[in-house]
């Protein structure tokens, strides 16, 4: 396929380089420019976001927030100016499921087909093309892009409809934060209390307790490693749309909301960047005790 790619960040740039080794023809553009590698293994620079829709079949976005989708859809240069009848336009991002619903519908309006596909899985999950892929859409061009998708994931699961794709993303990044919190408690609670985190780690990775969460998450807070990742602000962002939504929808989501406050000590403490695991550090701030430091 004729494939475009807009947004070469830590999570862009594996997931197209995927594309490319699979022999896919690739048109790319990013605002921070398209790395040298991919260059170097034949896919073409585009100027614009208008370029690549006027060059690609599928047109793939992978930016950080719902405004971002829109500048790169409907900004100057944007998609829309270089579509033409019949092109898939497929999200990538993580974004509001409301904006994603008007964004189909105006694409849709251009004679084209429009995809949300949001992913989890990280960084580690982008490199080693084991995302899961959550899509909303017409079921038949799912069908006909999931072949693209397979090449970038495993658990690659149609939802529903324009918006669901999203929809089970928040959800997604809901139950995320909520298990990092109760890692988060967990060890710190151990550690407090005299006993050795990593061991309990161990111990409970063995039991109903487990999660990947506790198996990544667990190791990077015994560990002290919290370079990204997935930034906190991104998953800041994700909670605002839960909760945002929430309110629309008339829910009470509290622990959601818990979370999102620790998420905001964080990053009050400089910490936008971390990885979302150091939110245990505002639960540390709380205790005035790290996990690794001996009980008095």
């Amino acid at each position: 396929m004729k494939v475009g790619f807009i947004g070469l960040g830590i999570m862009g740039t594996p997931m197209a380089g995927h594309l490319l080794q699979a022999g896919h023809a690739l048109y790319l553009h990013s605002r921070s420019g398209v790395p040298r590698e991919l260059i170097a293994a034949g896919a073409k620079a585009c100027a614009a976001s208008r370029e690549v829709a006027q060059n690609a079949d599928v047109i793939i976005i992978m930016v950080p927030d719902t405004p971002d989708v829109e500048t790169v859809l409907f900004g100057e240069a944007g998609v829309a100016e270089g579509l033409s009848a019949g092109k898939i336009v497929v999200d990538m991002s993580s974004i509001s499921p409301m904006a994603t619903k008007d964004f189909a519908r105006r694409i849709a309006a251009l004679g084209c087909q429009y995809l949300d596909a949001p992913v989890s899985g990280g960084q580690v999950g982008a490199q080693n093309a084991s995302l899961t892929i959550m899509v909303g859409g017409e079921q038949a061009t799912f069908e006909q892009v999931k072949p693209l998708f397979a090449l970038m994931g495993k658990n690659i699961t149609w939802v529903g409809g324009t918006g669901d794709g999203q929809t089970a993303k928040v959800a997604n990044q809901i139950i995320v934060a909520l298990t990092i919190e109760a890692v988060a408690e967990a060890l710190l609670f151990a550690a407090r209390a005299g006993a050795d985190p990593t061991r309990v780690r161990e111990a409970l990775m063995g039991g109903f307790a487990n999660s990947r969460v506790l198996e990544v998450h667990g190791e990077r807070m015994v560990k002290r490693t919290f370079d990204p990742g997935f930034r906190i602000e991104l998953h800041q962002k994700d909670l605002n749309l839960a909760l945002t939504n929430a309110r629309q929808l008339g829910l009470s989501l509290p622990n959601t909301a818990t979370t999102q406050e620790l998420f905001n000590a964080c990053a009050a403490h400089g910490g936008k960047a971390w990885d979302h695991s150091a939110m245990v550090r505002a639960l540390e701030i709380l205790a005035d005790f790290q996990i690794g430091q001996k009980p008095g």
